[in-house]
């Protein structure tokens, strides 16, 4: 592996924190370290934050990126709290911008370089995402950028499952981008702050996106930047945590930025219901119920019994 830069480099270039969150799952992050170590854009750092792991990842992690800072956190904070954590040492460090990248997606070379261009041409821009792709179909999208705009009756990610044909090759504004790649400019969280740790798991990008819109910054798609993620290894795809998250934390978000979309989000919420009961899984129907129940309740933050719960597919 071709070891990544120990310090900043090219002065003349922008300062980019490339924070990169694992929880059980050091060999998809060793992958993604390894993609990293080829970008074009001269001037980054690299940091791992272990998010709490308990397979030894830290431990594996140290022993093979010797020249990576890695961070652990003590425990699991979710998504948001350990992105957070890396975002504070970043700007301790004098980054000017951090690129948020999940640990189970790869890069191309000039992915950070395309996000940085655009961020460099447009000024008034806090965030910029990538064109993502599925991992094991390279050709076909995962995410274009969000739908959302307040009042558009859109929810729904671009471009999900298309084979790409350049129909999403032209940079853009957009409601939101994913998580899963995210470039941040560091003096915009002056006035926009950093992510919400009491949604602690899904929609906090999005929540991100809407919180810059509204203090007058743009969000930017760059179809330029191309990454290839695997999917969710912290949930499974249909799982009660996966429902439970998604529901009580969609409600929390349009409750504040849209709530004429509420009945949007149960519409599809019964759909999904529907189609997994059909399939035989029931957990769905249990994780919307909880999420409904704690977002009535008001309550934030992870879900101890969700966590401690057997999660079946």
């Amino acid at each position: 592996m071709k070891a990544p830069p120990e310090n900043f480099g090219d002065s003349h270039h922008e300062k980019v924190y490339i924070i990169i969150l694992n929880w059980n799952g050091w060999l998809d992050t060793l992958a993604c370290v390894e993609s990293c170590c080829k970008l074009t854009w001269p001037n980054f750092r690299i940091l791992v934050v272990d998010n709490g792991s308990t397979d030894g990842s830290e431990k594996k992690l140290r022993a093979r990126l010797q020249n990576v800072k890695i961070l652990q956190s003590g425990s699991n904070l979710g998504f948001s709290g350990g992105n957070n954590l890396g975002i504070r040492i970043a700007i301790e460090s004098g980054a000017k911008y951090v690129w948020l990248l999940n640990n189970d997606a790869v890069v191309d070379p000039d992915a950070l370089a395309a996000l940085m261009n655009a961020m460099l041409r447009e000024p008034s821009a806090a965030i910029a995402g990538s064109k993502i792709y599925f991992h094991d179909d390279p050709q076909r999208i995962w995410s274009a950028g969000g739908r959302w705009r307040k009042g558009g009756l859109a929810l729904r990610m671009r471009g999900a499952f298309q084979p790409d044909q350049g129909q999403f090759d032209k940079p853009c504004a957009i409601g939101s981008v994913s998580g899963c790649s995210m470039l941040v400019r560091i003096e915009a969280l002056t006035r926009i702050g950093l992510l919400k740790e009491e949604y602690f798991l899904y929609w906090e990008d999005i929540e991100w996106c809407a919180r810059a819109q509204e203090a007058g910054y743009k969000v930017l798609f760059v179809p330029e930047s191309k990454v290839w993620h695997r999917g969710s290894a912290s949930t499974v795809d249909g799982s009660f945590l996966q429902f439970y998250y998604s529901t009580r934390n969609g409600f929390f978000f349009l409750h504040e930025y849209d709530p004429y979309l509420l009945p949007i989000l149960v519409f599809y919420s019964i759909l999904f219901i529907l189609k997994s009961l059909l399939g035989g899984n029931s957990m769905p129907l249990r994780g919307f119920c909880h999420g409904l129940t704690d977002y009535l309740k008001e309550k934030t933050g992870p879900q101890t019994t969700a966590l401690n719960m057997k999660i079946t597919e």
